[in-house]
C-alpha cells in the first residue's frame, strides 16, 4: 500500500523528485557485475548475440528478474515502493501502481476494483475496448451514455454533464461513472462537475487518461482527473510521457477505495515476471516530467499551435482546436493533439495516413473516415512538423479531389444493446457470412485500430449502418480487427 502519509517510510526518507530509486538500483546492479544464475536465460545478453546486437548489451544487462536489491512488483517493499510513491506525488495522487501490461491492464484493474458480478457502470460508448473487456471478465453491466457526434467533424465527443446526471438519476444503483479524459481526438468532458454529481450519488469516478499524461504537467492543458476529484485514473506514460511502450500508471485517491485491495486486484492478472526495462523507464520518465514537465509541454503546446496554423493555411484541411468547445459534450480540448479533418480535400483520413507513410516516410498516430491525428509530445521538433505540413500540402496538390461524394463523414455509430457484453460473449454462438449477419446480435468485437473504439461489441445488434461502416473501412484500408475470422468474411453471432 503506497500512500502519501506523513508517517510512512517514504515520507520520512524525504526522497526528492530528482531521485529515481529503481533506475538507480538497476544502475548499481549493472555496475556490481553480478554473475547471473537466474532467469532470463539470455544472461545479460551473453546468450543472445543477435538480440544484443539489435538492442545493445546495456539494455539487456538490466533485463533482469526480481531479486532483493531490486524489489518485487507484486509486493514492493523497497525501491519499487519508493518509485511508486514518487509517481503518486508527481501526479498529485495518494497512491500509484506501476503497470507493465499497458493502460489496458490499468483500465481493467479500475473496473474490477470497484465492481463485482452484476454491478453496473455508467460509461460512454466510445471507450477503448479494454473497458468492455473488463466488463466481460467480471460480469459488469454497462449503462451507456451517448457521447454525441460532432456534426461537421464526425468524431465522437465527451459525455455531457447533463447526460451523466440523467444516467445517475435513472440508475441509482450503479457503482461507478467511467469517463475518457481526453478522447483520442483530444475532447474533454466537464470532469469537475461530473465528479461532484458522481460523489453526491455515492458512486466512484474512474478516468481513462490514456492520452492525458501531460495534463498533469502543463499550464495550458485541460484539468487532470486527480485535480477534478476523480477516485482513480489510468495513465499511459508511454504515449506522451516518454516511457517505454506498454508501461503505464494506475493512480488513485485514498478514501473511497483501499489501495491494498487495488494491489490485490492488479495481482490477479499482472505478470509475476515484471519487466525491469518497463519499470525503470517509468521511473526515469516520472523524474523527467516532475522536474521538467511544464517546460516540455509548454514547448509542445507552442509547436502544436504552429503546426495547426500552418495546416489550416494550406486550405481544405481543418486542424481544429478549442474553438469547437460548446460547454456540453466538449468542455475542453487538448491543444497538443494535432487533429485534422481531411474531407475538405476530398480524401478520407485513412487515405492521407497511408500516403504520408508510404510516400513521405511520415508515421502519424492514425487516420479514420474523415480525420487524422498527429501526437505532439516530448520528442517532437519544429523541423519534423514542417516536414509534415509540407507533405500535407503536396498530398492535397497531387491527390486532392475537391469533392466529398462517397466519403463517410463520421466515425462513431450509436449502438443498439440487446445483451450484456459478458452474456453475449459466453453465449452459444453460430458463424454467419458478414453479408448475412444484419439483424443478429454480435458475440464478438469489430473495431478499427487505432483508436480501438468498437464498431460492434458483444451484445450489440448488427445494423445495416454498422455493416456499411465495416465495409467502407476495409475498402479505405483501415485495420479492422476483433473477430475470430481475421479475414472478416464472417462474424460470430448469438444463437
Amino acid at each position: 500500500m503506497i500512500m502519501r502519509d506523513a508517517e510512512n517510510e517514504f515520507s520520512n526518507k524525504r526522497i526528492s523528485q530528482e531521485s529515481a530509486p529503481l533506475y538507480e538500483a538497476l544502475a548499481k546492479y549493472r555496475a556490481d557485475r553480478i554473475v547471473p544464475f537466474d532467469v532470463p536465460g539470455h544472461k545479460q545478453g551473453k546468450g543472445a548475440p543477435e538480440l544484443a546486437e539489435f538492442l545493445g548489451l546495456k539494455c539487456l544487462s538490466v533485463d533482469v528478474n526480481s531479486m532483493k536489491p531490486l524489489d518485487n512488483l507484486s509486493h514492493p517493499t523497497s525501491v519499487i515502493r519508493d518509485a511508486e510513491s514518487l509517481a503518486a506525488s508527481a501526479f498529485n495522487a495518494d497512491a500509484a501502481f506501476f503497470m507493465i501490461g499497458g493502460t489496458t491492464s490499468a483500465v481493467q484493474a479500475m473496473i474490477m476494483s470497484v465492481c463485482r458480478a452484476g454491478d453496473s457502470v455508467i460509461i460512454p460508448r466510445n471507450v477503448h475496448r479494454s473497458a468492455i473487456n473488463a466488463m466481460i471478465l467480471c460480469g459488469v453491466n454497462p449503462i451507456y451514455v451517448d457521447p454525441g457526434i460532432h456534426p461537421g467533424l464526425g468524431i465522437s465527443l465527451g459525455m455531457a454533464a447533463a447526460d451523466v446526471s440523467s444516467a445517475i438519476r435513472d440508475n441509482p444503483g450503479a457503482k461507478a461513472v467511467f469517463v475518457n479524459n481526453p478522447t483520442y481526438y483530444g475532447i474533454c468532458p466537464d470532469l469537475a462537475r461530473i465528479a461532484d454529481m458522481t460523489h453526491a450519488a455515492g458512486m466512484i469516478l474512474l478516468a481513462d487518461e490514456a492520452h492525458g499524461t501531460h495534463f498533469y504537467f502543463g499550464e495550458r492543458l485541460p484539468m487532470p482527473a486527480m485535480a477534478a476529484g476523480a477516485d482513480m485514473s489510468s495513465i499511459s506514460m508511454h504515449k506522451t510521457g516518454g516511457s517505454l511502450t506498454q508501461s503505464s500508471l494506475l493512480i488513485m485517491r485514498q478514501g473511497r477505495i483501499d489501495p491494498g485491495y487495488v494491489r490485490t486486484i492488479i495481482n490477479l492478472t499482472q505478470t509475476t515476471s515484471a519487466s525491469y526495462l518497463l519499470m525503470g523507464s517509468l521511473d526515469i520518465a516520472r523524474r523527467a516530467l516532475s522536474t521538467r514537465g511544464r517546460e516540455i509541454f509548454e514547448k509542445a503546446c507552442d509547436m502544436a499551435g504552429y503546426a495547426r496554423s500552418e495546416v489550416n493555411g494550406i486550405g481544405g484541411y481543418y486542424a481544429f482546436s478549442r474553438e469547437i468547445i460548446n460547454g456540453g459534450n466538449i468542455a475542453d480540448f487538448d491543444v497538443t493533439k494535432l487533429s485534422v479533418n481531411t474531407l475538405g480535400v476530398g480524401l478520407a483520413g485513412i487515405e492521407v495516413y497511408d500516403l504520408l507513410r508510404d510516400d513521405y516516410g511520415i508515421q502519424i498516430e492514425f487516420g479514420d473516415m474523415g480525420n487524422l491525428l498527429a501526437i505532439i509530445s516530448v520528442g517532437d521538433t519544429r523541423h519534423n512538423l514542417e516536414r509534415l505540413v509540407s507533405s500535407l500540402s503536396e498530398i492535397k496538390r497531387l491527390h486532392g479531389r475537391g469533392e466529398l461524394e462517397g466519403l463517410m463523414d463520421h466515425e462513431y455509430i450509436p449502438p443498439i444493446v440487446r445483451l450484456s457484453p459478458r452474456e453475449a460473449f459466453y453465449a452459444p454462438r453460430r458463424t454467419l457470412p458478414l453479408s448475412s449477419s444484419e439483424g443478429e446480435i454480435s458475440s464478438e468485437f469489430v473495431m478499427c485500430y487505432p483508436p480501438g473504439i468498437p464498431i460492434l461489441a458483444p451484445g450489440e445488434l448488427i445494423t445495416r449502418e454498422a455493416l456499411d461502416y465495416i465495409l467502407y473501412a476495409l475498402d479505405r484500408g483501415c485495420l479492422v480487427m476483433g473477430p475470430q475470422d481475421m479475414t472478416l468474411r464472417s462474424l460470430n453471432v448469438v444463437k
